[in-house]
């Protein structure tokens, strides 16, 4: 890229010297030193909703990247896009998973930034990310929100969707009562994070490891894990070298990685 940074997209301007005061002044707005803003940039695609548990951990991992970005010698820059709510979207969350792709890809290409990491994990988040990623081709690296931890009942491990049908259907059945149903309820789902089965989640962030997309040994890890968070710093640093390599997504998803 021959601009970086605060600069990326001022060809659009007729003005590139009053484009670039304009756009300073209004970066100063925000508290930002000249020295700062005269580092490369990383986007930080964050999609928090009080309609999707699987993100409740989202401000967390938001920081521990900008921890990791900032230690590497750039500026992050978090922005919100589409976040998809596997359980609380109606009728499906895949009818809006093309909405987010789209919003993700605009949001990319709009934005002064020279890398983007991109957060998210319930099911339909990730091929969204990644779709838009791909599309925009600017250096991006994945970061998923991690598996939620498994419950207890009457000494059995229970995971949300797997379990939840199987209580339900011997609640129906007659073989297990209001009360007890009542308790599995706050049972199936007691931490933030994915669904902790090998459910469309999980194997998502596996695909995004798989594909070069997710730094090595990341998908699985807990969200409510310590390591989540190191994960996410160490992806806020990954992301920085990104800049300089110029490798972008569709040097990575390629026919032959998807194939594979």
């Amino acid at each position: 890229m021959a601009d970086h940074g605060i600069d990326n997209g001022l060809t659009n301007y007729g003005d590139k010297d009053f484009a670039r005061f304009l756009r300073r002044s209004f970066a100063r707005s925000m508290g930002l030193s000249r020295e700062m803003l005269a580092k490369p940039i990383v986007g930080i695609a964050m999609t928090p909703s009080g309609f999707n548990n699987c993100h409740r951990y989202m401000p967390e991992l938001v920081e521990a990247v900008s921890r990791g970005v900032l230690a590497a010698g750039a500026l992050p820059r978090p922005f919100p896009t589409v976040s998809l709510g596997e359980v609380f979207l109606n009728p499906t969350s895949m009818m809006y998973r093309n909405l987010m792709a789209m919003d993700t890809e605009e949001m990319i290409g709009a934005q002064p930034m020279d890398a983007v990491v991109l957060i998210g994990g319930c099911d339909k988040t990730v091929p969204a990310q990644l779709m838009g990623a791909a599309s925009a081709n600017l250096p991006a690296i994945q970061l998923v929100t991690g598996p939620m931890m498994t419950g207890r009942h009457k000494g059995q491990r229970l995971g949300a969707c797997t379990d939840c049908r199987g209580f339900w259907a011997k609640y129906r059945a007659g073989t297990v009562d209001k009360d007890e149903i009542d308790t599995v309820e706050g049972r199936l789902s007691v931490t933030a994070g994915t669904c902790a089965v090998m459910g469309t989640a999980s194997t998502m962030a596996c695909i995004a490891e798989t594909l070069g997309m997710s730094l090595l040994g990341t998908a699985a890890i807990p969200a409510v894990h310590a390591d989540r968070l190191v994960a996410a710093e160490e992806t806020g640093k990954a992301a920085v070298r990104l800049i300089g390599t110029k490798i972008a997504p569709r040097d990575v998803i390629t026919r032959k990685s998807v194939e594979n």
